[in-house]
């Protein structure tokens, strides 16, 4: 965690991760906003978009974390979803219109099959309500004119594929895929795969790297700490980086990769994150041929402290 010596010495000195429980109806940006306001408006941005339709962990960077955003948004993901059978729709959720009716009934008996058939290389057509460019402009803005636009097929993995329960035309599953898998599209082709149409009803993210739900806030509570007790809630941001190894440099080395020098350390190869020896985080760097190079550095009259991998596992 960040001091709380940091909080007091002003807004330019926030810096750290919050783990927000973002709610149902909010945008991810609206989301991020009212993180940014209780925290004297700092710079900030968020590590994956949920939809307004959609609730649950919405990692949120502030001031200086933000360089070290990148990790997270490649990071894989978890989440909880409701598939409603029997009804396809244009959105491949409950905002669209239905374009599929048919009767569930006999398609629940096939569903572990099925579900089986959507675990492992997946090749998904992102849906047009999505925030993929094409010519410069989303998909969205292409949907919301009655426009439609040829999409390529992209590759996803979803590792697992769970039935968690059943209820009527209800099937909740609990997804665990990589970045960029649309969990719409995985409904909607599961519903064409069982013949019947489907779309998703509900979804909540529980998971996103080594990030879990039970270590998010909402915003209420958020609002309802004080200042001192909200800026002991960020998270350092070398928890960005907690899945790449970590290399102590001493004072003179340290003081050369702040400046963008490159140092002669033995390092493993590839990204690192860097520490000083007395244990406060650099920033990212790059090991190779004897050699370690800064890539993106931590302010240094802004430390932040290590934060331990058990943090967030």
């Amino acid at each position: 965690m960040i001091a709380d010596a940091a909080f007091a010495a002003g807004q330019d000195s926030v810096d750290g991760v919050v783990l927000l429980d973002k709610p149902l109806g909010l945008s991810s940006n609206a989301a991020l906003q009212a993180v940014r306001k209780l925290f004297g408006r700092v710079k900030g941005g968020h590590t994956g978009t949920l939809d307004p339709l959609a609730s649950g962990l919405l990692p949120v960077c502030l001031g200086a974390a933000t360089k070290f955003a990148g990790g997270l948004l490649e990071a894989d993901k978890t989440y909880d979803a409701v598939i409603l059978l029997g009804v396809a729709t244009t959105t491949g959720d409950a905002e669209g219109d239905p374009i599929l009716e048919a009767s569930p009934e006999g398609c629940m008996a096939r569903l572990p099959q099925v579900l089986e058939a959507f675990t492992g290389d997946v090749d998904q057509v992102p849906p047009m309500f999505s925030a993929i460019k094409h010519r410069g402009r989303p998909l969205y803005d292409y949907a919301r004119a009655g426009q439609s636009v040829e999409r390529q097929a992209r590759r996803v993995r979803v590792y697992a594929l769970e039935l968690l329960s059943t209820s009527g035309a209800g099937v909740s599953v609990r997804v665990r895929c990589s970045k960029g898998t649309y969990i719409r599209t995985l409904a909607h082709d599961i519903g064409l795969r069982l013949g019947c149409g489907a779309h998703l009803k509900a979804l909540r993210r529980t998971g996103i790297g080594g990030f879990k739900i039970e270590q998010a806030l909402g915003l209420d509570q958020l609002a309802q700490l004080t200042d001192a007790e909200r800026l002991g809630c960020l998270r350092s941001a070398d928890v960005l980086l907690s899945d790449l190894p970590a290399v102590v440099v001493d004072r003179l080395q340290a003081e050369a990769l702040l400046q963008g020098r490159s140092v002669a350390v033995p390092a493993p190869l590839g990204a690192v994150r860097l520490y000083a020896e007395d244990g406060l985080f650099l920033g990212l760097g790059a090991g190779g041929q004897g050699l370690l190079l800064p890539k993106r550095m931590w302010v240094r009259n802004r430390p932040a402290r290590p934060v331990a991998h058990a943090d967030v596992a």
